[in-house]
């Protein structure tokens, strides 16, 4: 086995802010816990809840890497404990706590999975974090069956391309919103029926329009604000609305009259603080029902723009923009 070094170069946080916080330091090899493996890594991908991290609103939990990044590609150099059939040497892609903006980041081994025939590094970077979120908001939690209508907002973020290629995928109708025309015809490239511009259209009226007044039967919101109650009003009897994100804020007045006339289910999660065992559980979803999928080519993540490691600070203010549409990735 080649010698490790001592130290890597990883992005750290100087403080809360903005991008210019994010600096390139040193700092030692990660100390892998028992059932973990040390990647090296090629790729790591860029996440909205890293700009909440670097802003001071997104805490890594307890024992988790206080560097941001939580996903990763790269190749396996050491292992510690039992870490199932995975070995130095093999190629993964792996959702992480923490740690991803680095030359080197610990993973537990059951959130490891195996890049996707055909993809390289930075294609592999770009799906853990979106993979898992979208598999257990849309399908565990918010139950997505063939042939409902599913609202997606956001449809041209890292979520929205692989919210509505994998609803695609499994026979749902899908509707997303953009904020352009563009992103409008990306969407739609992708596999969405519908999509529409929110800067143009009341996405509420045209759902409940393309729907025959019937609504959605499941809304994957990252908005919130006075997208709340608007999603209760083009939600279907039976509906789901599943939270994921607050970008215009979490709260709202709602009036749970019509939630219960139409037996409306509001949920929501947030991925990062959770077990080893649940994300494992979902790990193995993934490698089952959605992994056949990317290896066939029928699903693929949207790549955007690389940044290289230590234009980690220039990657955030894409990501701030909103400009991009898919995925942003860094390169190691």
């Amino acid at each position: 086995m080649t010698s490790l070094p001592s130290e890597m170069t990883a992005i750290e946080l100087n403080g809360f802010g903005g991008p210019e916080v994010l600096k390139p330091g040193k700092r030692p090899l990660p100390t892998l816990a028992e059932g973990e493996v040390l990647i090296k890594v090629a790729a790591a991908g860029v996440n909205r809840p890293d700009v909440l991290q670097r802003q001071g609103g997104y805490a890594p939990p307890p024992g988790a890497s206080d560097l941001p990044g939580l996903e990763v590609a790269g190749e396996i150099v050491a292992v510690k404990g039992d870490v199932g059939s995975w070995k130095i040497g093999d190629q993964v892609t792996a959702l992480v706590a923490g740690g991803g903006y680095a030359e080197f980041c610990a993973a537990p081994a059951p959130q490891c999975l195996p890049v996707p025939r055909g993809f390289d590094m930075v294609l592999a970077a770009a799906l853990p974090e979106t993979f898992f979120t979208v598999w257990t908001n849309v399908f565990e939690r918010g139950g997505l069956k063939a042939g409902e209508t599913f609202l997606i907002h956001g449809g041209s973020s890292g979520i929205g391309t692989t919210a509505i290629q994998l609803a695609h995928q499994f026979g749902a109708k899908v509707i997303a919103t953009v904020g352009s025309a563009d992103k409008a015809e990306a969407c739609r490239k992708l596999g969405a029926d519908l999509a529409l511009n929110y800067r143009e259209q009341d996405f509420a009226a045209e759902v409940l329009a393309a729907t025959g007044k019937r609504g959605a039967d499941l809304i994957l919101d990252m908005v919130g604000g006075d997208y709340i109650n608007r999603n209760l009003s083009c939600l279907a009897v039976d509906g789901r609305l599943v939270f994921i994100a607050f970008l215009q804020g979490a709260k709202a007045e709602v009036n749970f009259a019509q939630v219960m006339m139409k037996r409306q289910t509001i949920t929501g999660s947030t991925l990062r603080p959770r077990s080893v065992a649940q994300k494992a559980a979902i790990a193995a979803e993934l490698r089952t029902k959605v992994w056949p999928l990317l290896d066939a080519g029928k699903v693929r993540p949207v790549l955007f723009k690389t940044f290289p490691l230590k234009d980690a600070a220039e990657a955030h203010r894409l990501m701030e923009s909103s400009a991009h549409t898919g995925k942003i990735v860094l390169t190691v």
